[in-house]
């Protein structure tokens, strides 16, 4: 009986020790804390860098699916209304678009401009014709705000994160 409760332990130990999360260092001065089962940082858990703190080597990052969220800019766009979709950033400046308008799926990608880590372009095209284009700017690796501009005349600003 014994044995078997030792056994018991040892897996369990074994099983969170190699459950790996990381705490990786933002761009912000923060600690995020990841679990590579989660598809991005766990709310409310970053703490603040203590001061000097040396930076360990990070593993590799893991994509994060961001909302993104498209409010009318002229009257073209006020017809449809709001529209909602996601991006998935992939952490290494390039990212997977997707969004539904007007009984379309728009699907495409995000692309991070060559010098500035910031700034991005976005493009995505929908079976039935639709297509957009999108610059932004994201202010972290979870936010960011741009313009959008639809092929039937509709502009948009869109806010991306959560």
């Amino acid at each position: 009986m014994k044995t078997q409760k030792r056994i018991a332990a040892a897996l369990t130990v074994s099983a969170v020790a190699l459950s790996g999360c990381y705490i990786v260092p933002q761009a912000d001065g923060q600690y995020g804390i990841y679990i590579p089962s989660h598809p991005g940082p766990l709310p409310n858990r970053s703490v603040a860098a203590p001061a000097a703190a040396p930076v360990a080597a990070a593993g590799p990052a893991v994509p994060t699916v961001l909302d993104a969220r498209f409010y009318p800019l002229n009257d073209a766009a006020k017809q449809t209304g709001m529209v909602s979709g996601s991006v998935t950033n992939m952490m290494g400046g390039k990212g997977r678009f997707q969004l539904q308008y007007r009984g379309d799926v728009l699907s495409g990608e995000a692309t991070r401009v060559s010098g500035d880590e910031r700034k991005g372009v976005a493009s995505a095209y929908g079976l039935n014709g639709s297509f957009m284009s999108c610059e932004y700017q994201m202010s972290s690796p979870y936010q960011g705000a741009g313009i959008c501009n639809f092929s039937d005349g509709a502009r948009y600003q869109v806010h991306l994160g959560k």
